[in-house]
């Protein structure tokens, strides 16, 4: 890997655990991640006119992929703007990034889209199950007690669940893009075009579930009145992040180093929030981010 291209990967990472801080600590609320999301998509939107003389030729599975991977997106910003109110984002943020690469390989597998895993793979998950409980608890011998399992710590589950099913979705779609006969998409441009379709998405997802709900409806004019400028921030950085990874694939020789480098931001989300945030930080929590961090390092090189 270049310096290039661990210079944009580190970068990546901090904008990712950046405006995960932000949100945490400004207006945990799905109608902040509405809004953000929303000004998110109006910078990268005209991206999608240079491909608008293509966009009917994006086949009907491929739009139903969008469909359902923007609702998994929303329900995800719905299941971590919970577990940010109900706990430490340094607990909450690990689980939600960790989880998912277990729960997608496990699936792929039930589905008969993955390969066999090592055994390298088994221990590195070993070690992220075992870390995610030890970022829960304040003391070792709590272990023995049960005491883990907080309602941060659940909604984060489902984050990682919500993630998994995105990941899945998306991987699907642009399998499509990328396989159409005589397909005007490249790799790159498939990529591009499907995220900012998923972006739209997302935001009209956002948006039914904020006005189902009437305290939800009140968030976004408070947003609008007072955070607006953290919700500004939230989004570029949402996509800022996406961006510098793509780029970052253009200086690497093998993207799995590009899957390992980005685990940094776990560590760096867990980091703002002790610091910055003034959270707890217990020996257990510590030994939790090693073990998480070690093992993702693991299931990577696998």
């Amino acid at each position: 890997m270049t310096p290039i291209a661990g210079a944009l990967l580190f970068l990546s990472a901090i904008t990712h655990a950046g405006w995960n801080l932000i949100s945490k600590r400004d207006h945990p609320t799905l109608a902040f991640y509405l809004v953000a999301n929303t000004i998110g998509v109006l910078c990268v939107l005209p991206i999608l006119f240079f491909y608008w003389p293509d966009i009917q030729k994006v086949p009907m599975s491929v739009w139903h992929c969008v469909n359902i991977s923007g609702l998994f997106l929303a329900a995800y910003m719905a299941a971590l703007a919970a577990a940010y109110r109900k706990g430490d984002i340094s607990t909450a943020y690990p689980i939600a990034r960790s989880l998912p690469v277990v729960f997608v390989t496990a699936a792929t597998m039930y589905l008969g889209l993955g390969k066999t895993v090592s055994f390298g793979f088994i221990i590195g998950v070993s070690f992220i199950v075992i870390g995610c409980i030890l970022l829960q608890l304040k003391h070792l011998h709590e272990f023995k007690a049960r005491k883990f399992g907080s309602l941060s710590s659940i909604f984060a589950l489902g984050a990682a669940l919500f993630i998994t099913g995105y990941t899945i979705v998306d991987h699907e779609a642009l399998a499509l893009l990328r396989n159409l006969e005589r397909s005007p998409f490249k790799p790159l441009d498939a990529t591009l075009l499907y995220m900012i379709l998923e972006a739209i998405s997302c935001s009209v997802w956002k948006g039914i579930f904020v006005m189902t709900r009437e305290r939800e409806r009140h968030a976004v004019k408070e947003v609008l009145t007072c955070y607006k400028v953290s919700a500004a921030i939230t989004g570029i950085g949402i996509y800022l992040t996406y961006a510098l990874v793509l780029l970052s694939m253009n200086f690497v020789t093998n993207v799995s180093y590009v899957a390992a480098f980005r685990q940094l931001s776990i560590l760096l989300g867990a980091l703002f929030g002790i610091v910055i945030l003034k959270e707890s930080c217990f020996i257990p929590k510590i030994a939790g981010l090693g073990c998480i961090f070690a093992g993702l390092i693991l299931v990577t090189v696998a």
